[in-house]
């Protein structure tokens, strides 16, 4: 009968153990190498930053357009001032000044004044400035538009990056493991030929060693892998701050990339950053040639004002807060800046060499895109040479390494012979996976210098 109340006992805990793992995977976030220019673009702060400052350049090319708009200022002011002049004591700009009854003599007595205003004035013909201010509002949100696309694109840079390190840096931890079971299994087989005296104590110790040493870089690669996740979760705008993340995809399949290697220059993002940068410099230019243009301005007023001074000179305080007289007037003025050529031209002389030196500035980074290219391609096929070699190697050192354990267990070679050949069968394994990461790098940089990271992922499955 005990045993029977025994057995749901044994089935819960036994449930909660397979339970568990399965409750951590849900914990964790699944992570695809194709997901994670979408995840950067759409959750790094400093992107989203970039993206208001687009909206921001936006509104503001509808500013300039907005200037054609009249404008219609009201206003309303009290003072009190001496006797001698009440109402030419306005606050000059909307208030036009006009001059009161004058005193017969110097009398310091405040009195109160009012005045009441509209004015109203319309620029319409702007002799080209609008349309200029208006081109290089547009500029600037062109330079903003293609500063978060070249944003966008570096972030995504880094975090594809970083991406196939951790992939790299898991395929070294599987070979620290694979290297530590093969030492464990030495260790074991020495201690039975060495109790037997087949083999000699000493080399006990130093697989004791090998296998301390093996645990070692083991843990000092998982801290890198970790380090990787965590860097990984920033860049992608991950809340799991302790790179708590599952890698989807491990293993890739590499295509033959010999054909196009055709370079489109004026839609890389970077060469695109350029050239709205030279284009805004190119419309602040044409703005402040513009500067050096007659203003034409039509204005119209209506104005009321009260003053506590009569036109004989009597005064009546109460009378200064009554708007007992208005005046309407309307114009039209014209206005040239006649001295301001010396610094319009010293401004003009400014703007004219900044272009130039965007103009050169797109000419290297023409050089820089085209050498880029050509390295990248040359990377790639250096590393596809190379990884086929270290297949050959990493077979070779296996099948020498299996050869030789199996001649130190019949005790015909020494344990020297054996550490050599485990160790040159894990530096194997190491540059194997190096040099597949090596390859993927280089399908990157080929992506990079074309300016589409699409690219890489139809050059890797």
């Amino acid at each position: 009968m005990r045993k029977v109340l025994r057995m749901p006992y044994r089935l819960v805990f036994l449930s909660s153990v397979l339970l568990l793992p399965s409750f951590w995977a849900k914990a964790q976030q699944r992570l695809s190498l194709k997901d994670v220019p979408s995840l950067v673009q759409a959750n790094l702060p400093k992107l989203n930053a970039a993206k208001a400052n687009v909206a921001a350049d936006k509104s503001l090319i509808d500013y300039e357009k907005r200037s054609l708009m009249p404008e219609l200022t009201v206003g309303y002011q009290a003072n009190v001032a001496t006797f001698n002049n009440i109402t030419g004591m306005n606050y000059p700009g909307l208030m036009m000044p006009i001059s009161g009854p004058p005193s017969l003599s110097n009398e310091m007595n405040f009195v109160p004044g009012t005045a009441a205003a509209a004015l109203l004035t319309w620029r319409p013909i702007y002799f080209g400035q609008r349309s200029a201010a208006i081109e290089r509002a547009t500029a600037q949100f062109k330079l903003s538009n293609t500063n978060y696309n070249e944003q966008t694109f570096r972030y995504q840079i880094d975090a594809i990056s970083t991406y196939l390190d951790a992939v790299f840096l898991k395929t070294l931890i599987s070979s620290h493991r694979a290297s530590i079971t093969r030492y464990s299994s030495s260790l074991e087989q020495t201690l039975v030929l060495a109790k037997t005296g087949l083999r000699p104590g000493v080399d006990t110790i130093q697989l004791q060693s090998s296998l301390a040493q093996a645990e070692i870089e083991l843990l000092q690669t998982e801290n890198s892998y970790q380090q990787k996740l965590i860097n990984l979760s920033s860049l992608i705008g991950s809340q799991e701050t302790n790179g708590n993340l599952i890698l989807v995809d491990t293993v890739f399949n590499n295509v033959d990339v010999s054909a196009d290697r055709s370079l489109n220059i004026a839609q890389h993002p970077y060469f695109m950053t350029a050239a709205a940068q030279k284009d805004l410099t190119q419309a602040k230019l044409e703005e402040v040639k513009k500067i050096w243009r007659p203003k034409l301005d039509f204005w119209g007023n209506i104005y009321s004002r009260g003053s506590g001074i009569n036109a004989v000179g009597a005064i009546n305080k109460s009378e200064g807060f009554n708007l007992t007289r208005d005046n309407i007037g309307a114009g039209v003025q014209i206005s040239f800046p006649v001295f301001q050529f010396y610094q319009v031209n010293a401004k003009k002389r400014q703007y004219g060499e900044l272009l130039r030196a965007d103009e050169f500035n797109l000419k290297q980074l023409e050089l820089d895109l085209n050498k880029q290219n050509n390295l990248a391609w040359q990377q790639y096929k250096s590393n596809v040479s190379i990884l086929s070699k270290f297949a050959i190697r990493l077979k070779s050192t296996t099948e020498a390494f299996n050869s030789l354990k199996l001649s130190y267990q019949s005790g015909l070679i020494d344990f020297s012979r054996l550490a050599q050949a485990q160790y040159e069968l894990q530096q194997a394994e190491m540059n194997s996976a190096g040099a597949q990461l090596v390859l993927q790098r280089s399908l990157l940089d080929i992506s990079i210098a074309k300016g589409d990271l699409d690219l890489f992922f139809k050059l890797i499955r």
